[in-house]
């Protein structure tokens, strides 16, 4: 995890983006941690992000916790190949 200023990132944020590909790039105000800035090396990466962090996704994934811990629903290793 690398931390750089604000004034440096805006001076050269596309070298950021890409130092952000390998690792999380804390952003500092004033020498305090203001912001973070990640980057994806591939589609994959966005699109596990966006799942990751999305609140109606993360709410589905829990619901159906919940149903199998009652005994509702199939789990996968059931499901004939």
């Amino acid at each position: 995890m690398k931390q750089v200023a604000l004034s440096q990132v805006k001076d050269d944020l596309s070298k950021y983006l890409r130092l952000a590909e390998k690792e999380e790039v804390i952003i500092t105000r004033h020498g305090k941690p203001a912001g973070i800035l990640i980057g994806f090396e591939s589609e994959d990466e966005w699109f596990d992000y966006r799942l990751e962090h999305d609140p109606t996704f993360l709410q589905r994934v829990e619901q159906a916790r919940q149903n199998l811990r009652a005994g509702q629903g199939v789990k996968l290793e059931d499901v004939p190949a």
